[in-house]
């Protein structure tokens, strides 16, 4: 009698709420009706009236997410690429805050220094003869098969015509034009990345034994090419050889004839890639 009494008890207990359930169920689905006939008519009432609903009041603040805004990603401080500078000589600096390069007195040494060893005929300018003059010396001199002869040559009549200009008698480059040139060079990203594509094969030329890394008396060989001596070879070798293995890899070679052009540091070893700098 107990179970039954409870029962019965329950049932009239369960029976309003159970009324109460059916009539918040009925206005829900005549909201439904209502919303979707203002739809119809005006899309944009149905967020006035889900946002003026009390149960959609609860519905949104316990069911929608809310997301914070994006922030744009912080400014890098440098840019890299497949050929960029040694990580000791890249500058840290925002963009809009770095130095120029090239205008150190260093690095005007060091151009200085080079246009002189590309003056092969020592007449105080830079020609298209010089710069045929030296593939010939590193083609005879040097071991190159045919094909990376005609190689060389083509790369080095490219850099030409698109560092210099034209190819005639009367192109001639002095040294105050070639530090200006080259200033310019690397200062600009894309130009940077090709001042060096030239370099592969003068390594290829000395690299005898073809043994994929150079001796001191390989790197001799490269010297004499330049017209230098086998004496400022070995101080030189000496210097860029930093980790004292006596060989020199290709792509150390390349990266050390790079950063001879980028380096504003006057103790980097790259400063003797193509020997003593000259004085002034």
């Amino acid at each position: 009698m107990a179970f039954a009494l409870l029962r019965t008890c329950g049932a009239r207990q369960a029976l309003p709420l159970f009324e109460r359930q059916l009539k918040v169920l009925s206005s829900t689905l005549a909201f439904s009706g209502e919303s979707s006939a203002a739809v119809e008519k005006t899309p944009y009432k149905k967020d006035a009236t889900l946002k003026t609903s009390p149960f959609c009041k609860t519905f949104l603040s316990t069911s929608v997410r809310k997301y914070s805004k994006k922030t744009a990603a912080p400014e890098r401080a440098y840019d890299s690429d497949d050929d960029s500078d040694s990580d000791d000589e890249r500058d840290r600096t925002p963009r809009r805050q770095r130095k120029e390069r090239g205008n150190s007195e260093f690095w005007r040494r060091k151009m200085r220094t080079l246009h002189g060893v590309m003056d092969v005929n020592k007449d105080g300018v830079i020609s298209y003869d010089d710069f045929m003059l030296l593939t010939e010396k590193f083609a005879s001199l040097g071991h190159l098969d045919a094909k990376a002869k005609n190689e060389f040559r083509d790369i080095m009549r490219t850099t030409w015509e698109q560092q210099w200009g034209e190819i005639t008698p009367y192109n001639l480059v002095t040294v105050e034009q070639y530090l200006t040139e080259m200033h310019h060079v690397v200062n600009d990203k894309d130009l940077k990345k090709k001042v060096h594509r030239f370099l592969p094969y003068l390594y290829k030329a000395v690299d005898k034994d073809r043994s994929g890394s150079i001796s001191l008396n390989e790197f001799k060989l490269f010297f004499r090419c330049l017209g230098l001596t086998e004496e400022n070879a070995a101080v030189s070798f000496a210097v860029i050889d930093k980790n004292g293995d006596g060989q020199i890899t290709l792509d150390e070679f390349v990266k050390l004839g790079k950063d001879f052009f980028v380096s504003e540091k006057e103790t980097h070893v790259s400063r003797m890639f193509w020997g003593p700098l000259v004085d002034h």
